[in-house]
């Protein structure tokens, strides 16, 4: 294991130190290649002198003599240009030029300038636009030269790693043979340890990076020969192999000061905390353990900060978390975890890890990077997480205190870096965010019912306001969820609060009071997205202002809707007994809240709004036939069986169908200018509406026909009943029998004597609106209304009626076919001038 370990650890500095040479061997390639350049441009210049000194000596030969040092020019240009030259090379060689150019005393002529055009050239060649290069590509680029890689790179690396192993299966060998004993092979190991480490530190001056990993190799070997002594030899106790070690991890730790390489500290920081497993005897003290990791951590960090090595505060992080979270998960499978000094130490890592990161910080100045803010998140977390564990069964009343005690934490640390520091808002905020969220938790933690409901409807209009003034994208979307656990949580709270035996006061309770609260918590998001038009793109999420502004203004029309309605539901059932009167209450609420919002819907003037309100108007009207309207008869039964007469819904009737013909009123007026939908064209739309008048006219016959001609049932008339003898025992059953009989004749007499009356009217009624506003399709229904009321009367309505009723309908309806007989007289003219009217129109 120890093996595998100096093995592990050997590889992780070849790679590094490897990519340390290869970043020193790009800059070296990069020199040379300019020095190169320069060269090329110091020959072309003392080939344009030469040039020039002989025009000047023959005059006769300088055209030949130019050409021909131009074109050797080229020539030799293009022979020793090796690479074509990038854009900062050409700026660097035209600097070049023009500073040698101040040193000549002799003006440039027109040939020379031509001269010089070929260095010009390069400098229209645009770089083509970067790719996504392959791991190969960028590994050539890095190291051109496969020969001086490998010479330079890692063949050192391989060799220190055979070196040691060599030297570990030699031990092995004389140890096997019992050349050596004990004390004698911890000596060597030592001694070849200290060895490799003078030799390194002879190399360090001229070669850092080979020498950096001698020192590697040199501390590998302190480790594993101070290991193998205490587990295998004992020749020391637990006590001094410790403190070896510890002496070995604080070495490395200078050096790596000193020699300033990277490696060396995470070497170090591997070393400290491999150091407790290289000594562990299984029966350890965790109070021991954990100090040592804590005062590991704080040189390791205080080196980390010091150098600003940031890669070892996060590989400190990770081993720490790794370390601790393996012995807690262990801890607490155990019968008597240590739920005290578990938290303790949690906490003790915790706050070392924020405040590294906040010092961190303070000393750039700068803004936290994406790893630093991922340690932030991370490390809350995990605290977290390990104290609800904790607390889950340790003190469990403390759960919602310690939830909100991490948020206060991080309040101050929000407060410390805005107020104090004045650095990166971005941490700032997203330390609001987290304060925010821990508090979120804690009111479902340590609360009970509405109050979670409460909080989270402040939250999400809290965490809108904080997107909008610090334009972190993630508040958004954490607004619209809370504001979706709002309702949720609300929905639970109705179930739990309308069902319980508890009293609630009428409107002035905590459940109503509670969802006013969230009806404002939505409005209040509206109103902050109001001026927002901006959709912004998060975790492959799009948050569009416009579509959720017009989302939340919805779910706070339904919400006030709902919240109403329940909060009616629960008091008319509370108080009213009879569940046709206490339903008539709600049935009145919905119609009136719908009435309100589709007259703000009318005065809009949209043709969305105007669609909204018709689908509102035809449904209501649907729930008013098949619903609303035979509340009345509930509520009139519930009369003649019991004798008393509460008439809530036969008296909220009338304000239910004024509020019908309301919603009629809304369909013809939003349809009178602009057509809604196509299906008001057709003539099916005329049939459909005329027979809703016709039920609603006949059902206020009918209910006041019962209102008028019943009475409760009596005492005699049950004991008359031939099925006394049968239910006297159940007289509850009786009663209702007895009701149900009276409701049934008395109908059936209405029916017989009152409809062909009301429907000869409606008939004369749909005939003269037919004829005013040349409605061909009302004035058929007229008067196929008229021919099923003539038919019902002589076929049905005069078989078991009486005399009186017989005389009154034939005399009455006969009436009505006279005068819509004459009428048609009359007006014949208007009719046959309208058909032609459409007729021609048709033609046209």
């Amino acid at each position: 294991m120890t093996a595998f370990l100096l093995i592990l650890i050997l590889v992780l500095l070849i790679v590094l130190s490897n990519k340390t040479s290869a970043n020193y061997t790009v800059l070296k390639r990069s020199i040379d290649e300019l020095s190169q350049k320069i060269d090329n441009l110091s020959k072309y210049q003392f080939q344009e002198k030469e040039t020039q000194k002989a025009k000047f000596d023959s005059p006769q030969k300088t055209s030949i003599i130019k050409e021909e040092k131009v074109e050797e020019s080229k020539k030799q240009i293009e022979t020793e240009k090796v690479t074509p030259p990038t854009k900062k090379e050409i700026e660097e060689v035209t600097e070049i030029n023009l500073s040698n150019a101040n040193y000549t005393s002799k003006p440039i002529t027109n040939d020379s300038e031509k001269v010089q055009e070929p260095i010009n050239e390069p400098e229209e060649i645009q770089s083509p636009t970067p790719t996504r290069k392959s791991f190969w590509q960028k590994f050539k680029e890095k190291n051109p030269d496969l020969e001086k890689f490998i010479g330079e790179n890692l063949i050192n690396k391989i060799g220190i790693l055979i070196l040691v192993l060599g030297i570990s299966y030699f031990v092995k060998y004389a140890i096997d043979k019992n050349w050596i004993n004990e004390p004698a092979r911890v000596g060597i190991g030592i001694l070849a340890g200290a060895l490799i480490l003078v030799i390194a530190h002879k190399l360090r001056k001229k070669y850092s990076a080979f020498s950096s990993v001698l020192v590697a190799g040199s501390i590998a070997i302190l480790y594993f020969t101070i290991g193998i002594a205490y587990h295998e030899y004992q020749l020391f106790n637990q006590n001094i192999a410790f403190t070896l070690m510890v002496i070995i991890t604080t070495f490395s730790s200078i050096i790596s000061i000193s020699y300033n390489r990277i490696e060396l500290a995470i070497l170090s920081l591997i070393g400290g905390f491999g150091v407790p497993f290289m000594i562990s005897s299984g029966t350890g003290n965790y109070i021991v353990l954990f100090t040592y990791i804590f005062i590991l951590n704080i040189g390791i960090l205080a080196i980390a900060y010091y150098k600003k090595w940031n890669l070892v505060n996060i590989l400190a992080f990770i081993f720490t978390t790794l370390l601790f979270g393996g012995w807690f998960i262990k801890e607490m499978a155990s019968d008597q975890p240590q739920y005290l000094g578990a938290l303790l130490f949690a906490f003790a890592f915790y706050l070392i890890f924020i405040i590294t990161n906040i010092i961190n910080n303070i000393s750039t100045k700068g803004s936290f990077s994406k790893i630093q803010l991922g340690i932030l998140i991370f490390n809350t977390f995990i605290f977290y997480s390990i104290g609800m564990v904790i607390f889950n069964e340790y003190h469990t009343e403390l759960k919602g205190l310690f939830t909100v005690g991490l948020g206060v934490l991080n309040f101050i640390y929000a407060w410390l870096l805005y107020k104090k520091f004045k650095l990166d808002k971005i941490a700032v905020y997203l330390l609001i965010g987290l304060t925010l969220t821990f508090i979120t938790l804690a009111i479902p933690i340590q609360f009970e019912g509405n109050y979670i409901t409460l909080f989270w409807a402040a939250e999400a209009v809290l965490l809108m306001w904080l997107a909008k003034k610090s334009k972190i994208k993630s508040y958004r979307f954490a607004s619209a969820i809370v504001h979706v656990l709002m309702l949720v949580s609300l929905a639970m709270d109705w179930e739990q609060k309308y069902n319980s035996v508890t009293t609630l006061t009428i409107v002035i309770n905590p459940i109503f009071a509670t969802g006013l609260f969230g009806i404002a918590s939505l409005f209040l998001v509206y109103y902050l997205l109001k001026n927002e038009h901006e959709s912004l793109h998060k975790w492959k999420l799009t948050f569009n202002p416009n579509v959720y502004r017009n989302l939340i203004f919805t779910a706070g029309i339904l919400l006030s809707y709902f919240v109403g309605l329940f909060e009616v539901l629960y008091q008319s059932f509370y108080f009213i007994d009879n569940i046709a009167s206490a339903l008539s209450i709600p049935a009145i609420y919905h119609l009136l809240f719908t009435a309100i919002v589709s007259f703000i819907s009318y005065k809009k003037r949209t043709l969305i709004g105007n669609q909204l309100v018709n689908v509102i108007a035809i449904f209501n009207i649907i729930v008013y036939l098949f619903s609303i309207s035979i509340l009345t008869y509930g509520e009139h039964k519930a009369y003649l069986v019991s004798g008393i007469n509460i008439e809530i819904a036969f008296y909220l009737h009338y304000l239910s169908l004024a509020l019908i013909c309301f919603f009629g009123y809304l369909i013809y007026i939003t349809n009178k200018l602009q057509l809604t939908f196509p299906v008001y064209k057709k003539k099916a739309f005329i049939w459909i509406a005329a027979l809703v008048v016709i039920y609603i006219f006949s059902n206020e016959v009918m209910l006041h026909g019962l209102k008028i001609l019943n009475s409760p049932v009596t005492a005699i008339e049950v004991e008359a009943s031939e099925y006394y003898d049968l239910y006297k025992d159940n007289l509850n059953y009786l009663y209702d029998s007895i009701a149900t009989s009276t409701i049934n004749q008395t109908k059936l007499k209405i029916i017989k004597t009152s409809f062909p009356v009301l429907w000869g009217i409606l008939a004369f009624i749909f005939l003269l609106i037919g004829i005013k506003k040349q409605i061909k399709t009302l004035r058929i229904i007229a008067l196929v209304l008229l021919a099923i009321t003539i038919v019902k009367l002589f076929l049905y309505d005069i078989t078991n009626v009486s005399e009186t009723g017989k005389i009154i309908a034939f005399i009455l309806l006969g009436i009505l076919i006279l005068i819509i007989s004459f009428v048609y007289q009359k007006i014949k003219v208007l009719i046959i001038d309208d058909d032609k009217l459409k007729h021609e129109n048709e033609d046209n």
